[in-house]
């Protein structure tokens, strides 16, 4: 049904005078709204989501790490003042510590509620219990990205931008548990036998450490940065990975790095969030082919690195590890980057950087936007009590999002763009459950703005919703779900509307004179030039043809071609409609258009050179979309070309007397054109090469010139001079003089 519908909107869009159908009917579709307490199923329905609300704003710019704390509240560290807050389930909020260094990347929170800190760059990791803070541990490292408690109680960090692995038993008491050999270790969970898990930048390898100093690599990527890992009940271990297109972002105020208190800048920024007994996810933010670089306070932010096109390119991807490491892909995208996530019995919730949304992909694989947050990377995602927290990067901002449907929720469609001003017609949906109100507006802006329409009043029909909007370009439309009962959903969407007819336009016209049969894309050598348009042919055979008494015939000289006038014009439609011609003309001096041709579908038309006589003319074209619009509707253009002379006639050539000289003879020759200004003049001397004769006042540049040949050697005896004369048209005329 809905294929159907899609063919039938794009049929109804091939004339302006036709209505188009605006459909929206598909996930893809449905996916470049906005949405607000709405999801949209991986069938593409449209239907109330989670209530969304926000629990705690920081006033921070970053929240880059959370943890839950065995109490049920939340801790939140951020960037980019380094601060750690304890917000309660209420929302009410504490800063319980303030770092020297400007970023948080990295909460742990123990079964006492005692929090680990790790700050960057150039961070420790410190111990915060009843509001007190204390360093416990400096691994000597640029970054802290990761902690993660183990089942003894000691605390691993995973560090960069050496990528070292360390295991803290007490205050100032660390070892290298791992080296990685990569920059980063951006991730670290521990699997349900207890080992701990490593996921690495920048070559995106997740390791299974074993032993001291030991470690077997479960997994190589193909993007270079092993985001989080989860492990499951089943011995299965799921990661989210992370790479493609990050390095184009870097210069972003959210993806660039932490912003210090100098106001310097980290290119990376990371976090990792630990609860005792659950395996959390880590995250990284940071360009993928360069290291970190820490804020310095003196010194000038670093110059962003460079961009990098990589659109087309797999971004991020979820990955499933069984017990036997085969390797299963859950998700990937080429749009979004995964940012966190989260086992829900046999789901998989994450979080991305398109709009903040949180998804939720089912054991079958089929992705639903469970929700929006519209506040840029949702970069952290916890399970609690009755739903999720999720943060957010670019607003310091933490949202709850709770497991029952919300009361009331909206989508707004995307804007579409109907080409020119249209006329609204109806608007209608499916909805199963009849709870759903459409809501339009419409402007000529392509983003909506105050000199959009306001909403329009609700409409409720779906059979039969006729638009109130404006006429303009540019519309929106907005539905609006209300709850109780059996579910609302929305499947699919058209609104009717009939484009403004925009009348043709005529670009060009041009004439242009050629040979008949010679095409004007054929190269200039192979027309005949003015001085060539004759053939001779002579052969030997001795049979020229029956003697009569008058003696052997006169063989003919056939002319090779005529010339002929080429009109031709551009033109298009704004609405692609087909376009009708008509050819005009007039002379100089008259007052009324005459007409060449009318109907013509083609966009040239050639004319015999010889059906206009000489003069100065001008010619016209109307173009009209007649054909495919109503008498009423249809649209004209015209255009009227530069004024054309045409000149057909050669000029006249009037040799005077002969004059000789000591060693030739001197010949005046006057010459004049009705039409055209002549140009040059030439000369030969039986049949010999032709040389260039002057003009008498020096310039060649009136109809009537005079002219004078001087052959200087001319040997005794009978000769034949022929003077040749070009006027601007072309046209040649000729004289022959024979001296004796």
């Amino acid at each position: 049904m809905k294929r159907a519908l899609i063919l039938l909107a794009a049929a109804a869009g091939l004339d302006a005078s036709s209505p188009t159908a605006w459909e929206m009917n598909t996930y893809q579709d449905f996916l470049k709204g906005r949405f607000q307490n709405v999801s949209l199923t991986r069938d593409g329905r449209l239907r109330l989501g989670p209530a969304l609300d926000t629990l705690f704003s920081s006033d921070q710019p970053s929240i880059w790490s959370l943890a839950a704390g065995p109490d049920g509240s939340v801790y939140a560290g951020t960037g980019h003042h380094g601060r750690v807050f304890r917000i309660d389930t209420r929302g009410r909020s504490e800063i319980v510590f303030a770092a020297e260094q400007p970023e948080v990347f990295a909460l742990a929170v123990d079964a006492r509620g005692v929090v680990f800190a790790g700050t960057s760059p150039d961070g420790k990791v410190y111990r915060i219990e009843q509001g007190k803070a204390a360093e416990y541990f400096d691994p000597r490292s640029k970054y802290i990205w990761a902690l993660r408690l183990a089942p003894d109680g000691a605390l691993m960090v995973g560090t960069g931008d050496q990528g070292k692995i360390f295991r803290v038993t007490a205050a100032g008491k660390g070892e290298v548990c791992y080296e990685t050999g990569q920059n980063h270790v951006t991730a670290l969970a521990f699997d349900p036998a207890g080992r701990l898990l490593a996921g690495s930048e920048p070559n995106g390898i997740l390791y299974r450490i074993e032993g001291p100093g030991k470690a077997f690599v479960l997994y190589d990527a193909n993007l270079p940065e092993i985001r989080g890992i989860l492990a499951g009940a089943d011995g299965s271990v799921y990661i989210a990975a992370m790479g493609g297109g990050w390095a184009g972002r870097a210069g972003s105020p959210a993806g660039a790095g932490a912003v210090g208190q100098s106001g310097g800048v980290t290119t990376a920024v990371t976090t990792s969030i630990t609860v005792e007994g659950a395996a959390q996810s880590g995250l990284e933010i940071k360009p993928k082919a360069e290291a970190p670089k820490p804020a310095q306070p003196a010194a000038a932010a670093p110059a962003p690195a460079p961009l990098v096109d990589l659109s087309g390119v797999e971004k991020s991807a979820l990955y499933r590890i069984a017990p036997d490491h085969s390797i299963d892909t859950l998700w990937s995208s080429k749009e979004e980057n995964v940012y966190d996530f989260a086992l829900a019995g046999r789901d998989v919730v994450f979080s991305t950087d398109v709009r903040g949304r949180v998804w939720r992909l089912s054991a079958d694989r089929k992705a639903t936007l469970v929700a929006e947050t519209n506040e840029g990377e949702t970069t952290r995602l916890v399970p609690v009590a009755g739903g999720w927290l999720a943060a957010s990067a670019s607003a310091g901002k933490i949202f709850r999002l709770r497991e029952e449907a919300a009361p009331a929720g909206t989508y707004e469609s995307p804007v579409h763009d109907a080409g020119s001003v249209a006329k609204w017609g109806k608007l209608t949906w499916r909805d199963g459950a009849g709870r759903v109100a459409f809501r339009t507006r419409s402007g000529n802006s392509a983003r909506p703005d105050r000199t959009w329409s306001e909403w329009s009043a609700p409409l409720t029909n779906p059979e039969n919703a006729q638009v109130a909007s404006p006429n303009a370009r540019y519309v929106q439309w907005k539905a609006e779900f209300t709850g109780g009962g059996d579910p609302a959903e929305v499947d699919s969407a058209s609104l009717a509307y009939l484009r403004q007819n925009n009348p043709p336009v005529v670009k060009s016209l041009s004439v242009n004179l050629q040979w008949a049969g010679v095409s004007p894309s054929k190269p200039a050598s192979a027309q005949p030039s003015q001085g060539a348009a004759y053939s001779v042919t002579v052969t030997d055979t001795g049979e020229a043809g029956a003697s009569t008494a008058a003696g052997t015939p006169t063989q003919t000289v056939v002319r090779a071609a005529e010339q002929q006038l080429l009109i031709s014009w551009q033109a298009e439609d704004p609405d692609g409609d087909r376009l009708v011609y008509a050819l005009y003309f007039r002379g100089e001096g008259e007052r009324e258009w005459k007409s060449i041709r009318a109907d013509l579908t083609e966009s040239s038309l050639t004319l015999d050179g010889d059906a206009l006589a000489g003069g100065r003319y001008l010619f016209r074209v109307t173009a009209s979309d007649r054909l495919v619009n109503p008498g009423g509707s249809a649209r004209e253009a015209e255009l009227v070309g530069a004024p054309v002379l045409l000149d057909n006639t050669p000029p006249v050539v009037t040799p005077g007397a002969v004059r000789r000289t000591a060693t030739g003879v001197e010949i005046g020759v006057q010459a004049a054109d009705g039409i055209s200004p002549l140009r040059r003049a030439e000369c030969s001397v039986d049949a010999g090469p032709w040389f260039p004769v002057e003009a008498e006042d020096g310039v060649a540049d009136s109809r009537e010139e005079r002219f004078r040949v001087r052959v200087e050697t001319l040997a005794a005896g009978e000769h034949a001079i022929v003077i040749r004369v070009y006027d601007a048209a072309g046209n040649a005329g000729l004289a022959r003089v024979l001296v004796r």
